[in-house]
């Protein structure tokens, strides 16, 4: 009953028709926030894309300035001297014996990189990898000879953009313990590496919304003009 008065208060302080600056949208998710636990701050764009479409199926990655504030679990599928060069870099996980374990239901990992020459092997599990969003990819830099890299970024807050079949993408751009300059700065760095991977394809509106909200809060509608 508590968290429920807790999200009427909330909304009753929050206009839902509105579209607010960015500065004030991030303001009131922190405001609003009334859990006691550091909820993340999850951002959602709603794309005027048609993801069957190959061209409009966008899958980008990008960096955030600030980190998302999570500890990210990294898993590198390599064997040789790659091993001791993701151990290196501070893979929490290393090795191809990882594939059995993930056959037998484990999954206790956020990010999986992958030397090229393990693909044909984690291809077979891509019925388990793929709908959790585990199966490295080229485009996302997760398959790659350059582990250390690749894991270094991931631990940094390297973050995977990818539209859903919705033609939404829902992304976490940190958490309600930052400062609102850090969450903004992450936000304008996503906003501007999704408009860049527009495609010429498109017609029409192709960012139709923009909502920013924490874990158990409202979503926030925000003002793409006071993002650019």
């Amino acid at each position: 009953m508590k968290m429920s008065k807790n999200r009427k208060k909330a909304n009753a302080d929050l206009d839902r028709m509105k579209e607010y600056s960015l500065g004030d949208a991030v303001k009131m998710v922190k405001e609003l926030k009334f859990t006691k636990f550091d909820e993340s701050v999850d951002l959602a764009m709603n794309l005027g894309v048609d993801p069957r479409h190959a061209d409009q199926n966008i899958r980008v990655s990008t960096s955030l300035p600030y980190g998302t504030g999570k500890n990210v679990k990294v898993l590198v599928v390599t064997q040789g001297p790659k091993e001791k060069e993701a151990e290196d870099a501070g893979a929490d996980y290393v090795g191809k014996s990882y594939l059995e374990k993930i056959k037998a239901g484990w999954d206790d990992v956020d990010k999986i990189i992958a030397t090229p020459d393990m693909m044909p092997e984690l291809g077979k599990l891509g019925k388990v990898l793929g709908p959790k969003g585990l199966m490295p990819n080229p485009k996302s830099g997760t398959v790659t000879m350059d582990v250390s890299s690749a894991v270094k970024e991931l631990k940094a807050g390297k973050i995977e953009l990818r539209v859903e079949k919705t033609g939404i993408i829902h992304t976490q751009c940190g958490k309600s313990s930052f400062e609102e300059n850090a969450l903004i700065e992450n936000i304008k760095t996503i906003y501007d590496t999704i408009m860049k991977a527009k495609p010429a394809s498109v017609k029409g509106t192709y960012l139709k919304k923009i909502s920013v909200s924490s874990t158990m809060g409202p979503g926030i509608k925000v003002d793409q003009g006071t993002i650019r």
